[in-house]
């Protein structure tokens, strides 16, 4: 038997379509409500949901840890209201879990709006076993308690489904602002290095959220540190304190961030999780103007996960530098054909079309660019748009 655990508040734009995405799969859903003045109740119920009602208890580890007390089921998939679960996946998850030995399935996260690094994996489905509980601040998690479970209990078994599992909205740029989403994992970044200095998770996420906000000096500090107490088995950890110190270090020592980048991709994950530090080798060798490296490196991106537009992107451009116009082309296209609403890939095919002496098509590809940022409500990225490609071809011709 599978259950769903979910805790909510205020989500009634998006907890039916949450819901929905599990019906038929999960035998049981349990909705926690921690205080919700909007119709979030209700629509649970209407789905079929048990709902239950906790007082908030100020973090997410303890809601969810009160959460797993509710649902019956032998496994248990833990999903927020701004994920759906994919069709084409649960046959696979079922499968797994039909195997006996197997306690924790990995799940890769589809970021909707993470345009460099679009996947994650996240540990959400797993048996309701006495020992797993969540831990940690902000970003709760089980790994913690599954790694002691392991010490006395060596029979169970963690895997990884290879497949897209979970589509994830909440790193939209609109969600993010909304959600004041950096200060909270500041302030619970820095609890958690204060209770556990030096620990690799909090100094990653820390540490790659100060390189962001251009913070560089503390923010190498904080991944250096993370580095230096990362164990040999924390891949994930490793991974992402790697690929934010060659972020960091792009700008002024290119050939550190190059080290870093190929580093980080000696870790054993998946082509999915690995693609944000691909992505970023591909972009620094074409700054340092190894160009067939920088497209073979992108070439596998398109290969490997024709879905990532940011490869699709990237190869146009280091085409274009490498003299190869029809290859631009070919790659601003064939991006196109996943994603015709890209304002982004119709603006460089112009632009290659343009080099390529092709002035009608540049023109239609700078119009139907414009057309889209429009759309996106991106006045002002339209009419920068319209100006520069306007000193370049008449945008009003009949």
């Amino acid at each position: 038997m599978l259950s769903l655990s979910m805790i909510v508040r205020d989500e009634e734009q998006q907890l039916g379509a949450c819901l929905e995405s599990v019906k038929g799969f999960c035998d049981e859903l349990v909705v926690v409500d921690t205080g919700s003045t909007d119709n979030t109740v209700a629509i649970a119920k209407d789905a079929g949901a048990r709902v239950e009602a906790i007082e908030w208890p100020g973090d997410f580890t303890p809601a969810r840890n009160k959460a797993l007390e509710f649902v019956s089921g032998d496994w248990v998939l833990v999903l927020d209201a701004d994920e759906l679960l994919l069709d084409d996946v649960k046959p696979a998850l079922q499968a797994l879990m039909a195997q006996p030995d197997v306690l924790v399935i990995n799940l890769l996260r589809y970021e909707d709006g993470a345009v460099q690094s679009p996947y994650s994996s996240v540990s959400r489905l797993f048996r309701k076993h006495p020992a797993i509980q969540w831990s940690r601040a902000y970003h709760s998690m089980i790994d913690d308690s599954v790694e002691e479970l392991l010490k006395t209990e060596s029979q169970w078994r963690v895997v990884d489904c290879a497949e897209p599992a979970l589509f994830h909205t909440g790193y939209r740029p609109e969600e993010l602002i909304a959600g004041n989403k950096a200060n909270r994992l500041r302030e619970a970044m820095e609890a958690e290095l204060a209770s556990k200095p030096g620990d690799p998770y909090a100094c990653a996420k820390l540490g790659g959220l100060e390189v962001d906000q251009g913070n560089t000096t503390r923010g190498l500090a904080l991944l250096e540190m993370g580095l230096e107490h990362c164990q040999s088995d924390q891949h994930r950890e490793r991974y992402e304190l790697l690929l934010h110190l060659g972020i960091a270090n792009s700008s002024n020592k290119p050939e550190e961030a190059e080290r870093y980048y190929r580093l980080a991709l000696e870790e054993p994950l998946s082509p999915q999780v690995l693609v944000g530090a691909r992505l970023n080798l591909g972009a620094l060798l074409l700054r340092l103007n190894k160009l067939a490296e920088a497209t073979e490196v992108t070439a596998a991106v398109t290969r490997q996960l024709p879905e990532v537009m940011l490869g699709w992107y990237n190869l146009g451009l280091i085409q274009r530098k490498a003299g190869d116009i029809g290859g631009a082309i070919e790659a601003y296209q064939s991006g196109l054909q996943l994603d015709p609403n890209s304002p982004e890939l119709h603006q460089n095919l112009g632009a290659a079309q343009l080099a390529g002496g092709n002035f009608e098509a540049a023109r239609s590809s700078f119009l139907m660019a414009i057309g889209l940022l429009l759309q996106q409500n991106r006045k002002d990225d339209a009419e920068a748009l319209a100006r520069s490609a306007g000193e370049l071809v008449n945008l009003n011709a009949a």
